[in-house]
């Protein structure tokens, strides 16, 4: 078999590259086939050499030529903006577009020495391109027609790859170069095959300088947060052989100093590459490790390419992959133990471009996307169980956060490890009042409009239960939040935030609407019309779900890390992660406890949380299919926008926990201590 693909490969080689200086294929379609020709001998020259071997110079340059297409400054003139594509190629440029971006992935292919991907990427180039040889031009539909066979006939493989890649530690790519190279010279970088910017070595370059006792601490942050994850969900990590590591470009130090810490615990590192074929792909978002985002836009544009194919018959076909897929690996699937991520923040924010020329699921589509997500979620249950799984999340800023880099980076060092006893003993504090009723209600003030009544759960023995799980540094870090599922039957009103980002896009003027606790209205002010604001919601926020519930309300408590934030003037660059903890939020879909409701959790005082469920999980017991969206979105209301928290008795009196963005509930003041460092202007009293 092996021979026989290595002869693949070498005729689609030797054909590709005979095609950068054909004129056969008629205007407009030659220029094309020759700009992508060029672009794929290039993979192929990458893959039958060793980047290794090349100077820092050479390493650079060659990035540069193999992402320059996409970058903002020539993404206007680039087939993969399709655009760009439709304006030059008509009817055929969708299509032509998805072509481009299903063999860009190339380039990983090639650096990972993937013959099987390079040889299957390049033959579905060459049969496109044999088609447009002929006489007459092939008919539109036949080109998607291409396209689609080539989806459906790969689809068993590239799910299978790409399940394996998720549980086996054999699959050591990634590790290799981590533990193996030279990491204070920096073309180790270029071994990846991913997009490097600047905030990918000036980070590397950075935690070079760094002593590795610092090192070690961070990845001890990181690793610990894990550990404690298994130990506070009363899971046993002694079950568990893999963890899954994701994290981005320049972090290797870290990475490194982590996996040793890890395989003192017992734990194999796991760590893939962000999904590179279509059908792997899960919209704009990365899941695995990845290098810098060359163009946000055009991972925003090719985000629903599964357009093109997408209809009852592939779902069925990939579902049925997943499964045989996850029963060959079900061995590893049981002793993995779940992902730990090192997220990155500090980009320039990104406000998309809605293009009419992109591919867009129809509404149809948006149901067999939303009947995929939830199988496929089952599925992946069903192997790597969530009541015996774990995880953990940090983030770092990259450079391009601005001002002092060095200084931001050990102020968040410094948030990521705060004395989470202190916090610990503040946030039982606000348990205990919160625990006394069944109502909240939150306010904005000034221009914010929210206004909303959270039913939380009733608690039938005071004394051994609790609604709110105290969280402090573990899954996810830094500390600062105390959290709950609230009950749906009457939980609404309105949220209200007037600038957020989530998932890496803005939104501005976000308004949601709850009723029974679910979202039945929305807007935001991104786009010119309410249509294409609705549509941006239903894709970013709703998921093409009619309607999505609150799965958490929570309120943040970690005022230092706000502080900082208007401090450095990077309050619209946070994570969620932080920007979460930084007051109240409220996540739409499903609960925090979702696939382990029925494992009990506890605080450390000893109580026992018992909001673990809400009406619609609880559909679990009859209907699986039912209980779960598959998504899980923060939406946090900073403090200089919060007007009150107050808890509300069975006879209408309130208890006040914040007033005018201050903890007044005492007991709590020491977290007004670090707005006494705001200058006077963003004093929020």
């Amino acid at each position: 078999m092996e021979e026989c693909m290595k002869e693949r490969y070498g005729l689609a080689k030797e054909r590709i590259h005979e095609i950068i200086t054909e004129e056969t294929v008629k205007k407009p379609f030659g220029d094309f086939f020759r700009n992508r020709a060029k672009f794929l001998s290039m993979a192929a020259d990458v893959m039958d050499e060793s980047v290794a071997e090349l100077t820092m110079e050479a390493l650079k340059e060659r990035n540069h030529c193999f992402y320059q297409d996409i970058l903002p400054e020539n993404y206007e003139s680039s087939y993969g903006n399709p655009a760009y594509a439709v304006q030059q190629l008509g009817e055929y440029g969708k299509a032509f577009s998805f072509l481009y971006a299903e063999i860009a992935g190339t380039v990983a292919y090639a650096h990972e020495k993937r013959l099987w991907d390079m040889t299957v990427s390049m033959e579905l180039f060459l049969e496109v391109y044999s088609a447009f040889c002929e006489e007459e031009l092939p008919e539109a539909a036949t080109v998607e027609g291409i396209l689609r066979s080539y989806v459906n006939d790969y689809c068993q493989d590239m799910m299978e790859q790409r399940i394996q890649e998720g549980v086996d530690p054999e699959l050591d790519f990634a590790a290799d170069i981590i533990m193996n190279s030279d990491l204070s010279d920096l073309r180790y970088l270029y071994r990846y095959g991913e997009f490097v910017s600047e905030n990918e070595t000036g980070v590397a370059e950075f935690l070079t300088s760094l002593s590795q006792e610092e090192i070690d601490k961070m990845a001890s942050t990181y690793t610990e947060g894990y550990r404690i994850g298994f130990i506070t969900g009363r899971k046993d990590i002694t079950k568990k052989k893999t963890v899954n590591i994701r994290y981005s470009l320049g972090f290797e130090r870290m990475v490194k100093a982590a996996i040793l810490q890890f395989e003192k615990m017992g734990l194999k590192p796991v760590i893939y590459r962000h999904a590179t074929h279509v059908v792997n792909k899960r919209g704009a978002v990365r899941v695995g490790y990845t290098g810098g985002v060359a163009n946000p836009q055009y991972d925003y544009d090719h985000r629903q390419d599964s357009a093109l194919f997408l209809d009852g018959d592939f779902v069925q076909r990939k579902l049925r992959a997943m499964q045989t897929s996850y029963e060959k690996y079900r061995e590893l699937a049981e002793v993995h133990g779940g992902p730990a991520c090192i997220d990155t923040f500090g980009e320039n924010p990104f406000s998309p471009i809605s293009k009419p020329e992109a591919y867009a699921l129809s509404e149809t589509q948006q149901k067999l996307q939303t009947e995929l997500d939830n199988e496929s979620g089952q599925i992946v249950n069903r192997y790597i169980k969530g009541d015996e799984r774990s995880f953990t999340i940090i983030a770092y800023p990259v450079p391009e956060i601005g001002g002092n880099y060095e200084e931001i980076f050990r102020e968040i060092v410094k948030i990521n490890t705060l004395d989470y006893h202190l916090y610990q003993k503040i946030q039982q504090t606000i348990i205990n009042t919160l625990d006394t009723c069944e109502w909240v209600e939150v306010k904005g003030r000034g221009d914010n409009e929210t206004d909303l009544l959270i039913h939380l759960h009733e608690l039938t023995d005071p004394k051994k239960q609790t609604n709110f799980e105290n969280c402090v540094a573990d899954v996810n870090i830094p500390v600062g939040e105390v959290f709950t599922s609230p009950q749906l039957a009457g939980t609404g009103g309105i949220l209200h935030v007037k600038k957020v980002y989530l998932n890496g896009l803005q939104f501005r003027d976000l308004k949601l609407v709850f009723d029974c606790g679910q979202v039945i209205d929305y807007t935001c002010s991104n786009f010119k019309t309410e249509e294409e604001n609705r549509k941006y919601i239903e894709d970013n926020i709703l998921h093409h779900h009619p309607k999505i519930p609150m799965g958490e309300f929570a309120i943040g408590t970690n005022t230092t890390a706000y502080v900082a934030a208007l401090k450095y003037g990077i309050a619209d660059k946070l994570p969620i992660l932080i920007a979460e903890k930084m007051g109240p939020h409220f996540a739409v879909g499903d609960t925090c406890y979702s696939w382990a409701e029925d494992t009990p959790v506890y605080n450390p005082d000893g109580k026992e949380i018992i909001a673990r469920d809400n009406e619609i999980s609880e559909m679990r017991k009859d209907d699986v299919s039912l209980a779960y969206y598959g998504c899980h979105t923060d939406i946090t209301i900073p403090y200089d926008e919060l007007g009150s928290i107050r808890v509300i008795d069975d006879e209408g009196e309130m208890i006040s926990i914040i007033e005018n963005g201050r903890f007044v509930l005492p007991g709590t003041e020491e977290l007004n201590r670090p707005f006494e460092n705001l200058p006077l202007n963003n004093n929020i009293s």
